[in-house]
């Protein structure tokens, strides 16, 4: 199945980024960033940002807006049976060099998962240095840490958002 990329959540003002691989089947059957219910990705955002969790996608999109966090994929296409990573073939990176020039805000990148570095590292050369960190998937493929584990690990973006205040 050929699957395409969406496009980023981010704002002017964002100074960090976190990118994942490419949308998973339930994503793009929604329309929506990590749209599995059982992907733990947004319920780490609210805890992080210390907000009431909601199921509204619109508000979700703005929680990382207001916080000066863009959303991204590392590719832009692939071809993939089903939602795993390990299944991805013949892929093709989005257009990081475009994507930031037009934030320049952004100093840190986050990935969702060990896949999304590799793919990046892969496909990616960047004339800018930025601080590259690697966080656990959210993906509930991703079941040799428990939440808490996880989340533990995920909460250090909140202390990259405190330095860019």
């Amino acid at each position: 199945m050929k699957s395409f990329s969406f496009a980023p959540i981010s704002s002017d003002k964002a100074t960090i980024l976190i990118l994942g691989t490419m949308p998973g089947t339930k994503s793009l059957e929604l329309n929506q960033y990590y749209g599995h219910s059982q992907n733990n990705f947004w319920k780490f955002m609210f805890t992080i940002l210390k907000e009431d969790f909601s199921t509204d996608y619109e508000v979700r999109k703005a929680l990382l807006q207001k916080n000066n966090i863009a959303l991204w994929d590392v590719l832009q296409y692939c071809d993939r049976v089903g939602s795993l990573d390990s299944a991805i073939k013949n892929e093709i990176a989005n257009d990081f060099e475009s994507f930031l020039q037009k934030h320049p805000n952004i100093t840190t990148i986050f990935f969702n998962g060990q896949k999304a570095a590799a793919f990046f590292k892969k496909y990616v050369s960047l004339k800018k240095t930025y601080q590259l960190i690697t966080l656990p998937s959210s993906s509930p493929a991703n079941a040799s840490k428990s939440f808490q584990s996880k989340l533990k690990e995920w909460k250090i973006i909140a202390t990259f958002l405190q330095q860019n205040i």
